[in-house]
């Protein structure tokens, strides 16, 4: 009964639960939905969010905001074609240019938001459009196609039968796990977002700690755009609009508090399930483009407002049960 009781009280049944109902819900409105192909789409289609939504949920457990995900994806897959296709290197090594680039991005985020004391938001919203603004100078606005032939490889492949990209996903996700919940450092983000004062008291150096949030996120977006690279077989400075809020949408929706401190990267995970998981609903039921969009704001809207009313919302319940028991024992 501990058992149950314990997973019963997991900050990953909320989002697990909004899975469940999502999925549900859907598979009535369209039976090709539980199809296998369709399936194996929607892991294909959750694969670039779900790593991105990785170095979000980071940045906000430490009390931050990146808004520049998406940006960072357009510029990474440019510059990965550029290098490929036009500047003679092999896939490896501009692989390895692209996430050293992302990893950079992600620093200069960090260094502006915690050294030179300027609100993430502010930063974030500012690189949003420095990045994709690289990324349109850098190709003069035309995608690059045809990168490599053996480019597609990397996503549309598969291991027994599993997509190589879910693989990733996966594998990604129980590093982050890992990291979080059995590092020192990984323990100092949580620290960091729940009290700053009280993380530095304890020894935690707090701007290093958010510098690394924000290196992370960059690696991940950077992932994100070698994966929607590697799908398309080409760069584009217009990859990559809107990632940033379904990352957000993700990491919120998994439970994740956006005042910091709170939340569970596997909730994250579960939360970008939800968002694939609705969009392709919404796809398979040929809801026009706005409508989702609209959808995705106030799915956004919804789990935001979960998140700032949690604490009136268990009060409310427990005064409701406990008059309730008050009337029994009287």
């Amino acid at each position: 009964m501990d058992i149950f009781g314990k997973f019963f009280r997991s900050v990953v049944v909320g989002p697990l639960a909004a899975l469940v109902i999502v999925v549900l819900l859907i598979s009535l409105t369209t039976d090709r939905f539980l199809t296998t192909d369709n399936l194996i789409n929607v892991s294909l289609q959750v694969s670039t969010v779900a790593i991105a939504a990785i170095g979000s949920t980071l940045v906000i457990l430490t009390g931050g905001i990146d808004l520049s995900p998406g940006s960072a994806v357009a510029l990474v897959s440019c510059v990965l074609a550029i290098l490929v296709q036009k500047k003679g290197f092999s896939l490896p090594a501009g692989i390895i240019a692209s996430l050293i680039l992302g990893a950079g991005l992600g620093m200069f985020n960090g260094l502006l938001s915690t050294y030179g004391r300027i609100p993430s938001f502010v930063v974030t919203l500012a690189t949003l459009g420095i990045f994709r603004g690289l990324a349109f100078l850098i190709t003069e606005g035309h995608p690059i196609f045809s990168v490599s032939p053996y480019l597609e490889g990397i996503f549309y492949g598969d291991l027994f039968g599993i997509p190589l990209p879910f693989i990733y996903l996966l594998v990604f996700y129980i590093i982050s796990a890992i990291f979080l919940r059995n590092t020192r450092r990984g323990r100092a983000i949580y620290a960091v977002g729940g009290n700053e004062t009280a993380a530095h008291l304890s020894g935690i150096h707090v701007n290093r700690t958010r510098l690394l949030a924000f290196v992370i996120a960059g690696f991940t977006a950077a992932i994100a755009g070698v994966l929607l690279s590697a799908r398309l077989n080409s760069g584009s400075p217009n990859y990559g609009v809107g990632l940033e809020l379904a990352a957000i949408a993700a990491a919120v929706i998994g439970g994740t508090s956006l005042t910091g401190g709170y939340g569970n990267i596997i909730g994250t995970l579960f939360g970008a399930l939800t968002v694939a998981v609705v969009q392709n609903g919404l796809n398979l039921n040929a809801v026009p483009a706005a409508w989702q969009n609209i959808t995705l704001g106030f799915i956004i809207l919804f789990a935001v407002g979960l998140d700032m009313w949690r604490g009136d919302l268990g009060r409310g319940f427990s005064r409701i049960f406990s008059f309730d028991r008050g009337k029994e024992e009287s």
